[in-house]
């Protein structure tokens, strides 16, 4: 089976596994007890912390606070600043960040402002800033869309943003960036969420990056875990599986980078140009090349792929039970209808292999030169 829908979750690496696994079944304590064996899980929280952090920013200006997924950092981020005024994004986030700014406007706590994408799939800059004004307070941009790949230069994006309200706080979406491109936080981003399955990790572990002199109220109330920030305990084996994780994968990352830019081109290069038009543009992330088949269902043409043992996606899985038969991020790029139903996301993993790319081309032409000929 080739597996190339590794942006919506990725295979645990085996590596981390065998480092981290003594935490699952040997220093299973709680880190919050008071005994020898328990306390001195706190260090390895500390070592964990501290070696995802220095992977994208400063230690000396930012904090890693552990939250159980890249949906619980965005909503902590959203519900514990966006509290007045308005509150700006983009109409191309992802939908833990979507939902929850729709959620704004239901509680009525503030108006949710939504600015529209270039057709490359970017948020249009010149009209993001044009909602951002003196009753903002919160603004969210991705760093990386999750569903076509673009990427948004958040530093220079939320720099212009503070330059307009230095009051407001700047949140992006980073769990499809994190471990996949190179880059460091700048001192105006305020929060940043991260994932451990997008990366070799495991499930139900994710974390919020924030600048150390903000004040973050606490999402989850209870024991008081996370320095009073996140309560629950600590899932210390998850925890150390994706710090060995973020190791293997931030030592490979540039390497990793532009072979898979390569894999990429390659893949699209292969594909029958009568069947797919190319939505993702050469300069977003090299792990996602999203298509659509001309005049067809991506549904249809993904359960095809499966038959012949390609996994692939239509989309981001965390929509693919929402009635809305459309991507709205596909949409708000500008195409029609017809486009966004034939979407197929395409996404890789340093584990991808050249033999790989080459058949998923293969299966891809047949499925969709064979589902042409039906629809004529």
């Amino acid at each position: 089976m080739i597996y190339l829908d590794n942006a919506a979750t990725t295979k645990p690496s085996a590596t981390a596994f065998d480092h981290a696994k003594v935490y699952a079944l040997e220093k299973f304590y709680n880190p919050s007890a008071l005994y020898n064996e328990g306390y001195a899980l706190q260090s390895e929280l500390k070592k964990a912390r501290s070696a995802l952090l220095c992977k994208v920013a400063d230690e000396t200006s930012f904090e890693f606070i552990f939250t159980s997924c890249g949906t619980e950092s965005d909503n902590q981020a959203i519900f514990s600043f966006a509290k007045r005024g308005n509150a700006v994004t983009t109409a191309g986030e992802h939908s833990a960040v979507a939902a929850a700014f729709q959620e704004l406007k239901t509680r009525g706590v503030a108006e949710s402002r939504f600015a529209p994408l270039d057709k490359d799939g970017k948020v249009n800059i010149e009209k993001l800033l044009a909602l951002v004004d003196d009753k903002t307070s919160f603004v969210s941009v991705m760093h990386v869309n999750n569903e076509i790949g673009a990427i948004n230069d958040i530093n220079k994006i939320a720099k212009l943003v503070k330059a307009k309200n230095p009051r407001v706080i700047f949140h992006s979406d980073g769990v499809q960036a994190y471990g996949k491109i190179p880059f460091r936080l700048a001192k105006e981003v305020d929060l940043y969420s991260v994932s451990a399955h997008k990366i070799g990790g495991l499930k139900g572990v994710g974390g919020l990056i924030k600048r150390k002199s903000l004040v973050l109220p606490p999402y989850l109330i209870g024991g008081g875990q996370e320095s009073g920030r996140r309560s629950g305990t600590e899932n210390v084996f998850g925890i150390k599986h994706f710090e060995y994780a973020a190791e293997e994968k931030f030592s490979s990352l540039k390497v990793d980078y532009e072979r898979l830019t390569t894999y990429r081109e390659n893949l699209w290069e292969s594909l029958d140009k009568e069947v797919y038009t190319r939505l993702s543009t050469e300069d977003g992330t090299p792990y996602i090349l999203s298509v659509s088949g001309k005049g067809l269902r991506g549904e249809v043409l993904l359960h095809m792929a499966n038959d012949k043992g390609l996994i692939v996606g239509t989309g981001s899985a965390c929509s693919s039970n929402a009635k809305n038969r459309y991507s709205k991020v596909i949409l708000a790029c500008g195409y029609d209808e017809k486009t966004a139903d034939g979407v197929l996301r395409l996404s890789f993993s340093p584990q991808t292999t050249a033999e790989e790319i080459e058949r998923a081309a293969e299966i891809l032409n047949e499925v969709g030169r064979d589902l042409a000929r039906r629809m004529k």
